[in-house]
């Protein structure tokens, strides 16, 4: 089994699963409406999406009813990170990570969770993979050496993001594309890093 490829997976559909449940409890605060069209702020007034750093967490959902949408949010975050942390490792465990990502996606746990859990899920396909000759070359002794950084460096900051945004909601409005980018870097490095992890034994 690849362990460094196991730890992206599982972290990737708990991140997943913990941002989709606040999608979620956001959505049933807003109540028994319909939503205001096929894609929606999950968080509701007095949240301005032009003023907020995250846009008041934009979503989108096949559902006309928003408590029934933030519901069925939350029980599918709940899932995710029932089966990152028990089952991701099983066969088939990446598919159906990928596939909880997309109902998730669907019923309105915003854009950015379902991705992280489907990259999860990419991570997830190659757990028994078996691992096959230790790759040769410094670009693969150097991203074996960054185990577990890239990882790190994308849960502090799913994380941390919401604590700078508190604090200083227009600072980090007015870097938001370099924030993006701590997401979307780390995203496929940690897996690509976790990789060569494991080959290098």
């Amino acid at each position: 089994m690849r362990k460094a490829t196991r730890i992206v997976a599982a972290t990737f559909g708990c991140l997943a699963g913990i941002a989709g449940l606040g999608h979620g409890v956001t959505e049933i605060l807003q109540g028994n409406v319909h939503p205001t069209s096929f894609m929606f702020a999950s968080i509701g007034a007095p949240c301005v999406p032009g003023k907020a750093w995250h846009g008041c967490e934009p979503a989108m959902t096949l559902l006309p009813n928003l408590l029934v949408a933030g519901i069925l949010t939350v029980l599918m975050g709940l899932l995710l990170i029932l089966w990152s942390v028990a089952f991701v490792q099983r066969k088939n465990g990446g598919s159906v990570l990928i596939l909880l990502s997309v109902v998730m996606l669907m019923v309105g746990g915003g854009f950015f969770p379902p991705l992280i859990g489907i990259a999860g899920g990419i991570a997830g396909a190659r757990i028994n993979k078996p691992v096959g000759n230790k790759p040769a070359g410094g670009l693969a002794r150097f991203a074996s050496r960054l185990w577990p950084w890239p990882l790190v460096i994308l849960v502090v900051w799913s994380i941390g993001q919401y604590l700078v945004g508190y604090l200083a909601n227009d600072f980090l409005k007015s870097i938001m594309g370099f924030a993006l980018l701590l997401i979307l870097i780390p995203l496929p490095l940690s897996i690509y890093v976790a990789y060569i992890r494991d080959a290098a034994g």
